[in-house]
Formats: C-alpha cells, structure tokens, sequence
C-alpha cells in the first residue's frame, strides 16, 4: 500500500480491499463498488530568464531543501499548469510573469525510483520587462539571477540540472 491509498472508503466507509480491477490491483470497496485510482500529482515549474541569467530559488522544504532548482510548484485542481506557474512565481518569488511555451516535461522521480507524477517546464518572462526585487516568500528559502558560469553546485532535481545543462551549452 503506498502512503496516498485509501483504507475506508470515501462514500460509505466500508474497509477497502485489494481487488484486481482494469489493469491492476487498486483499493476497492466491496459494499458500494468505489475504486480508488492513483492520480498522477502534476507540477510546473518556470524558466525565466532576464539579461542573460537565469532565476533560480534555494528550496526551504524538502525534497532537496537547500539546494536550488528552477521555481515553481504542484498544479491545484481546476487549475491550468501555466497558471499554476504563474501563481506560483508570484507565490515563491514576488515576481508577475508571462508564459510563453511548453519547453519540456519530466518524469518526477522520488529517490525510490517511483513516479507520482510529472514536471511541465514552461519557458516565461518578466509581464512588465523590467525586473524587480525578488522576494524569498512561501517554501524559498533564496532567490536570485545566475549567469551560465555562476550556477550553483547544489541543484535539486534532474529536470533542474538537465534544463541548465541544455542552457549553458546554447540549447534552450
């Protein structure tokens, strides 16, 4: 049983079982039939550049706190993955930004080698052109603007470390 499973059922509160269903074993409520699928967690995250350098935040909370990755956050339901972006620069960052593209998107690995979801990387821009203060808010713990030979050793993910790699070689 993974730690997001359901043991009573949502709708009537009847123990779940393990029952073979579709393509797998899923949670399965034998009074009124519920099925618990495990939804994929979906995040965003940005890559905004500005003069020539890159916005990079010091994460503040695990996974990988202290290290630094590109900002974003997980999608909300009901929400769009470049919304969530931009409300989750506003968010970590202080900063309003434009989306532009869909540049990649990543498998999000846990150390286990298990996948509860995907990384959407979105290309965006200051809205206004001009660059403000950055404000280390929500779960950073630092932010700040990094030439391609000025990047930090300590970064947090694999989509982090492949997007800057593909950056510094001229590729993105």
């Amino acid at each position: 049983m993974q730690h997001a499973d359901f043991v009573y059922c949502p709708h009537c509160a009847a123990r779940l079982v393990q029952k073979r269903e579709f393509d797998r074993v899923r949670p399965t409520c034998p009074q009124c039939g519920f099925i618990h699928f495990r939804d994929p967690k979906v995040a965003t995250i940005g890559f905004v550049e500005y003069d020539g350098q890159l916005l990079l935040v010091q994460r503040a909370i695990d996974p990988a706190r202290g290290k630094w990755a590109l900002p974003g956050g997980f999608v909300d339901a009901g929400e769009m993955p470049a919304d969530a972006l931009v409300r989750e620069l506003q968010e970590e960052v202080g900063l309003d930004v434009r989306v532009l593209d869909l540049l990649e998107i990543y498998a999000m690995e846990r150390p286990d080698g298990s996948i509860p979801g995907f990384v959407m990387v979105y290309r965006a821009t200051l809205a206004d052109g001009e660059l403000l203060t950055l404000k280390a808010n929500d779960d950073v713990a630092a932010a700040g603007w990094f030439a391609p030979d000025e990047i930090p050793p300590d970064l947090a993910f694999t989509s982090t470390r492949a997007l800057i790699a593909r950056w510094q070689q001229g590729d993105l």
